[in-house]
């Protein structure tokens, strides 16, 4: 190959960070082709040999949804702020089931990839960036499950709707802070892989779900709503019913615990990112 020719190759240079706050950001944008290509391999390895395909992100949240309605809406009389329980819990459940697979996915996003994390350099970040990307798409199909159930009990978005988006990238900034903290972890540590479902299993009855906020006393709001799903749960029934109103309270700690969170995962992931090879 001609001297010419090697000059005109592209080169990378890969080198620690200079700093706290070096991030490598615009480097994961430069490879944002790879990180499209993640998310569409997650999509196929899940949904590929599987005999009902995407039906499974609506039997997903439907199948919670229908036991809930039995157990907590039928035989527990649990209040629903005056909207029939089925549509109140799957208004919860949509994105509690985003956000445990979200958080799934980008803590062992690392793991599951080790082989291209040994053989190729790229911006590890990509991985838990793709993690609690793709399963947006599965959000998106149990969308087509909530409107027709609203439909058919004679409700209908309103405005409130517009903000939708805004509550989904909060969701997805705190699965991708956790994702940041539990990744490396689990390169280490893959007791990580296996505690993890039992945590989000546990976690779920502790977030506003199959019962509304009110059911807290108000001494203890403030406590609960530590847990930044509270405000986020609470944020997603504002806008997908259009009923009440979103817990400012535990919408604001929710954001600041996110930021905190967020911010510190980005930090630490870039500061150990560089021994995942040699660990994995």
């Amino acid at each position: 190959m001609s001297a010419t020719r090697l000059a005109e190759r592209p080169v990378t240079r890969i080198r620690p960070p200079k700093g706290w706050f070096d991030l490598a950001l615009p480097e994961v944008w430069r490879h944002r082709e790879l990180l499209w290509q993640l998310m569409l391999r997650e999509l196929k390895i899940r949904y590929k040999q599987a005999a009902l395909g995407v039906t499974w992100a609506i039997l997903q949240p439907l199948l919670p949804v229908v036991v809930f309605t039995v157990i907590f809406g039928g035989f527990a009389r649990f209040p629903s702020g005056g909207m029939p329980y089925s549509v109140f819990s799957l208004a919860g459940v949509l994105p509690w089931t985003y956000f445990a697979e979200a958080l799934r996915r980008s803590a062992t996003g690392l793991v599951t990839n080790s082989e291209l994390v040994r053989k190729v350099y790229f911006p590890r970040l990509a991985i838990p960036l793709a993690g609690v990307a793709s399963p947006i798409v599965d959000f998106g199909f149990g969308l087509l499950l909530l409107f027709p159930l609203m439909a058919w009990y004679g409700m209908a978005p309103t405005w409130s709707l517009l903000t939708l988006p805004l509550w989904m990238l909060l969701t997805l900034a705190f699965a991708l802070a956790l994702g940041l903290w539990l990744g490396p972890l689990n390169v280490r540590y893959r007791d990580i892989m296996h505690t993890l479902p039992f945590v989000i299993q546990i976690w779920m009855y502790a977030t506003p779900i199959v019962y509304p906020l009110s059911m807290v006393p108000e001494k203890w709001r403030s406590v609960y709503s530590l847990n930044p799903m509270v405000g986020i749960i609470e944020g997603f029934r504002w806008s997908l019913l259009g009923t009440g109103h979103p817990d400012m309270r535990a919408v604001s700690i929710a954001t600041a615990l996110i930021t905190i969170a967020l911010l510190g995962g980005l930090i630490y992931f870039r500061k150990v990112e560089r021994s995942f090879a040699d660990v994995i």
